[in-house]
């Protein structure tokens, strides 16, 4: 039986692909295995989103030479699409396939076998309109599914290279959607995770269909308890939007509400859609109408021309609003993207103070959020050991709050009630309940 190795970098996305690549792969008879075994192929799917991303994309693709100098050697992904001539300079490369085409990866590989396949089969993004048929029906080792129902970006932010690499909006069909978690909920899963590259452009391309429409046809689906979004963008947020989510109980109370910046000017720079006041609204009705609602959120600092003026109006901004938890991350310039030939560069030190100091916040703000939460009992999705042989798990609440309680993996992927109890570091020490199935 031939074997094939798969290491994903980067989303959620990028790990439905895997996933998804991974099935094609079994169903002609292949066995998958770590990455550090020796397989026949290795499927390295990269990011791009940082310099970081593109270092450590090919740092794994002469790793899986390494492990077997006869196997072939596939590169997919973001920085294989925006950067095919440099991954063809690797010598350890067979295929690139970028960030389509990829339900065609076996035939691919049977072609590279008989000698008729060339090294890149990488098309030029910008020109697909059609959704990439890849479906997944499991996920091996976890007990949340993502689900991916959208791809591309058209909102060009000035910072990103991911439109380059992911191209237009393309919506997945909503019977196709459908069909895939029913098949999810009756592999055992609970809980689905709604994700794309621009989730809240779901349906944009398609008749008769967006975002709300999907998720009310999702919440019929019998086995599926919880329903969780990936990133919004805040004037997603509208009026008509909440009441509707306030009719499906299965919808989770957390919003990931990107932000970028607390400063009008830089998110202007940034060419973002919004400003502060119109992210801040959205943060009020959430609050306002979802009991329990968790709002998390990404924050970029450094971004070129940042001054510290504008960087104390995001941390003002940050502290009025005080959400639950932040990403920070710190601007790396893309080349392809405007900001990477913007005056006013800053420096990796000024970045890394501005980071820590944001960091703060978000650890100070998460205390805040959990300690609210002390005392209450709450329902928890149980997904893993924690300190294999401890006798611990750990698991979520719908708000997205991560409870550790004594039990075995008896109780993985069970939604069981439990009472929080006490704060510590990233996480409440909770108690299962008697009485619970």
């Amino acid at each position: 039986m031939k074997k094939v190795a798969f290491n994903t970098l980067g989303c959620k996305v990028n790990q439905y692909d895997t996933e998804a690549m991974t099935e094609l792969f079994e169903q002609e008879g292949y066995e998958v295995v770590g990455f550090d075994s020796i397989a026949d192929v290795y499927v390295i799917n990269t990011c791009t989103v940082t310099g970081l991303s593109d270092r450590k994309s090919r740092q794994i693709i002469r790793r899986a030479k390494k492990n077997n100098e006869d196997a072939i050697i596939i590169v997919a992904g973001c920085y294989a699409q925006t950067a095919p001539e440099k991954v063809k300079e690797l010598p350890e490369v067979d295929l690139i396939i970028g960030t389509s085409n990829r339900n065609r990866i076996v035939e691919y590989v049977r072609q590279f076998e008989k000698g008729t396949q060339n090294i890149s089969l990488v098309e030029d993004i910008m020109k697909v309109r059609e959704y990439e048929d890849l479906n997944v029906t499991t996920y091996k080792g976890q007990t949340r599914a993502f689900i991916k129902i959208q791809e591309g970006c058209s909102q060009f932010c000035s910072y990103c290279i991911i439109p380059y690499a992911r191209g237009p909006v393309r919506s997945r069909k909503p019977d196709d959607v459908i069909n895939e978690v029913k098949a999810i909920a009756q592999n055992g899963f609970k809980e689905i995770v709604l994700t794309g590259i621009h989730l809240a452009s779901y349906g944009r391309d398609l008749k008769e269909t967006g975002l709300l429409s999907i998720m009310e046809s999702l919440q019929k689906i019998d086995g599926i308890e919880r329903i969780r979004l990936g990133s919004l963008e805040p004037t997603f947020i509208t009026s008509d939007f909440v009441n509707g989510v306030k009719e499906l109980d299965k919808v989770c109370p957390h919003y990931h509400i990107s932000l970028q910046s607390g400063c009008d000017a830089t998110l202007k720079r940034m060419n973002r859609k919004y400003d502060t006041r119109q992210y801040a609204k959205a943060v009020d009705l959430l609050r306002d109408e979802i009991p329990d609602v968790a709002i998390t959120t990404d924050v970029m600092v450094g971004f070129p021309g940042e001054t510290e003026e504008e960087f104390e109006a995001t941390l003002n901004f940050l502290r009025e609003i005080k959400l639950a938890r932040m990403h920070v991350f710190k601007f790396s310039p893309r080349k392809g993207t405007p900001a990477f030939k913007f005056a006013d560069q800053i420096d990796a030190v000024v970045k890394e103070e501005r980071s820590q100091k944001l960091l703060e916040l978000s650890s100070q703000n998460m205390d805040s959020f959990m300690d609210s939460f002390c005392g209450r009992t709450m329902s928890v999705l149980f997904e893993q050991e924690l300190n294999k042989g401890k006798g611990l798990m750990e698991g979520l609440t719908k708000n997205y709050i991560k409870v550790v309680c004594e039990g075995n993996t008896n109780i993985q992927g069970k939604i069981l009630d439990a009472k929080l109890k006490e704060v510590y570091d990233d996480y409440i020490v909770g108690e299962v309940q008697c009485g619970n199935d």
